[in-house]
């Protein structure tokens, strides 16, 4: 018998060991793939919208500047911030001081005009008598005459400055305008104030609208009517809108163009949130996948696509957004093909699927 050289029993004996090698692999691979129930889809197109978005703000459609018509210090503050006010409830009063002294000042002026008149209406009465008797001058009837038309438009020029001194008057109290709350107080008792100079902000919160700017394209694509989804930080949904006015004349400095939008009653959302509002203005093509099966493994967002024989394969993808317990794909699957939407949790690559359940999305 033939002896083996030590070379050629040394390579036999490495193709045995790496046979041996990779057959235990094998094994140990198939003893650690697990089998798994869970449902499977199959991934279609479908017509998605095109969205836009844009930040938005809510403010009270019905809102006002409270200030003085009158130059006075303020005497009394009735309300405080946050305050509930109905319409005609006292809200302020400035020190009439001034104002009452041109009401007696007036009030005096007319008591003048009015004795003016009773004597010019004396003698036009007596004057005019004797003038019908031909006891006097045309001359001298024509004096009188004119004395008393002038002693009538002095009386009416007096009664109209009494009327404007007393209304100056109700000018020192300030009452609410409409029922709202009072959103800011810029002044105290003791304060100066002035015509055009704001003292309180007062705002109904019962009609809230949304305002916010979008661009040329955007506008374009918009119409009166039309519905938006507004979402604000702290609301755990999505609210609907109605866009009531559309601004044609762009803003110079931004070259964007005001969209205001009508809040349902019971929103839950405040004026001065932020909200950002998402404007349909298009469709295109697209696939989108369940919620539950889109995952995060490591910091990787996939999804586990279950091949021909039914092995799992985890597979990263890049989603979009989110609607109606449905995920968009922008990356990473195509149609026709299948994913795991249950069980996932558990799920690793090279699983086999054992299908629970089969549809399409």
């Amino acid at each position: 018998m033939k002896a083996i050289k030590p070379a050629a029993l040394a390579l036999v004996l490495a193709f045995a060991l790496g046979g041996c090698g990779e057959k235990d692999q094998q094994q140990q691979a198939a003893a650690g793939a697990a089998t798994v129930k869970a449902h499977v889809v199959v991934v279609q197109k479908t017509v998605l919208p095109i969205i836009a978005t844009a930040p938005g703000s809510v403010i009270a459609e019905q809102q006002a500047q409270i200030a003085s018509r009158l130059m006075g210090f303020i005497r009394e503050m009735n309300v405080h911030e946050g305050q509930s006010v109905v319409a005609g409830q006292r809200l302020f009063t400035v020190d009439p001081t001034d104002i009452q002294g041109q009401v007696s000042q007036a009030k005096a002026g007319l008591a003048q005009a009015e004795a003016a008149l009773a004597d010019a209406k004396s003698d036009y009465t007596r004057f005019g008598n004797l003038y019908k008797e031909e006891a006097i001058p045309k001359l001298q009837w024509d004096k009188v005459r004119l004395q008393y038309q002038v002693a009538q438009q002095q009386a009416a020029a007096a009664r109209a400055g009494l009327g404007t001194a007393a209304a100056q008057m109700r000018y020192a109290t300030l009452t609410a305008p409409f029922a709202g709350i009072i959103t800011q107080k810029m002044a105290n008792v003791g304060d100066l104030a002035a015509p055009g100079r704001p003292v309180l902000m007062l705002e109904n919160p019962a009609k809230l609208q949304v305002q916010t700017n979008v661009s040329s394209e955007v506008f374009a694509h918009l119409k009166q009517g039309d519905s938006v989804s507004l979402e604000a930080g702290d609301a755990a949904t999505a609210v609907t809108g109605k866009i009531s006015r559309l601004v044609p004349a762009a803003d110079p400095a931004t070259h964007t163009y005001l969209v205001k939008i009508d809040l349902p009653q019971g929103s839950g959302l405040k004026s001065g949130m932020y909200v950002l509002v998402s404007f349909a203005i298009g469709q295109r093509e697209g696939v989108r996948v369940p919620q539950s099966a889109v995952l995060d493994r490591a910091g990787i967002t996939g999804v586990f696509v279950v091949d021909a024989e039914g092995i799992a394969h985890y597979r990263m993808v890049r989603v979009g957004e989110a609607s109606d317990g449905q995920v968009e794909i922008q990356a990473g699957l195509a149609p026709g093909e299948r994913v795991a939407t249950s069980g996932t949790a558990e799920l690793q690559s090279g699983d086999k699927i054992v299908a629970a359940g089969a549809g399409s999305v």
